[in-house]
């Protein structure tokens, strides 16, 4: 069982630009088509991971709108607004959360370069105060309409490419790999190349092998 090098190629191209310090956390989106927009987003922009919080251990994501992104960007579930925040805390975000309100500031104002977590809310309600009240700020996207929200993907894109825009400014964007802690990396890049092996290396408690330079299995 193999990999074709270019198929291979294209694998690591991708997990090499991938970035473990961007992320967002998603809290009471129901709507499928909407989580998955916001995943392909993800993948579009080299996000590593997405978190949600969910009262279920499985997000309901994967329909035609995702295009498969789903199996590119892993997916953290959180049951609380709580779990969720002190984790992405832990491992050193700061969270931007989208509300509009006398402390909001406008997101072009704020650095994104580093540790960065968008927190987007519902379709209808947007975030729950008890979550704006855990983010150390309150962004918002200025608008000229009569509607002053967008849909949730849309904001996500917003924001995300932002954090692209001035990483890349800052020459921030990884090229080699360097996104991700190198045990992360091995793991992700045999996962993704060989997905049907995970199961059987996961039940015999084995480690994953190492690939060579053509993404074939060393014996």
């Amino acid at each position: 069982m193999s990999v074709l090098p270019r198929r291979f190629q294209k694998i690591k191209n991708v997990l090499n630009s991938r970035m473990e310090d961007l992320t967002v956390l998603i809290e009471g989106v129901n709507k499928p088509h909407n989580l998955s927009a916001i995943i392909r987003t993800c993948d579009a922009a080299g996000v590593f991971q997405a978190n949600f919080i969910c009262d279920h251990s499985n997000v309901k994501t994967f329909n035609s709108t995702a295009q498969g992104s789903q199996k590119w960007v892993k997916l953290r579930n959180h049951e609380s607004y709580l779990e969720a925040t002190n984790a992405l805390r832990k491992e050193g975000f700061k969270l931007y959360g989208t509300s509009l309100n006398e402390n909001s500031i406008d997101y072009r104002d704020l650095d994104f370069t580093k540790n960065t977590c968008f927190v987007l809310g519902a379709e209808k309600w947007g975030l729950s105060k008890e979550l704006i009240d855990q983010v150390d700020e309150s962004i918002y996207i200025p608008m000229n309409g009569m509607v002053q929200s967008l849909n949730v993907s849309v904001a996500g894109a917003i924001l995300l490419f932002e954090a692209i825009r001035q990483r890349k400014n800052n020459d921030l964007i990884p090229f080699e790999g360097e996104g991700l802690n190198q045990e992360e990396y091995k793991k992700t890049l045999f996962e993704w190349t060989y997905p049907e092996l995970i199961d059987s290396y996961k039940k015999s408690n084995k480690d994953y092998p190492s690939l060579n330079k053509d993404g074939e299995i060393e014996k």
